[in-house]
């Protein structure tokens, strides 16, 4: 099993360095921290360690 890097949007270590390859840097960080300043995410429940 892969390690999830973020359980709210499903996304995975090897999503994130794939990502990094591809684009130079990383998109999906992109993506967390806007969907999170939108109040999109709910790491507390979704995320095992509760983070």
């Amino acid at each position: 099993m892969e390690e999830k890097i973020c359980y709210c949007f499903n996304y995975t270590a090897d999503d994130l360095i794939k990502d990094v390859r591809e684009h130079g840097h990383s998109t999906i960080m992109e993506r967390i921290t806007a969907e999170s300043k939108q109040g999109n995410c709910d790491c507390k429940n979704n995320n095992p360690k509760g983070r």
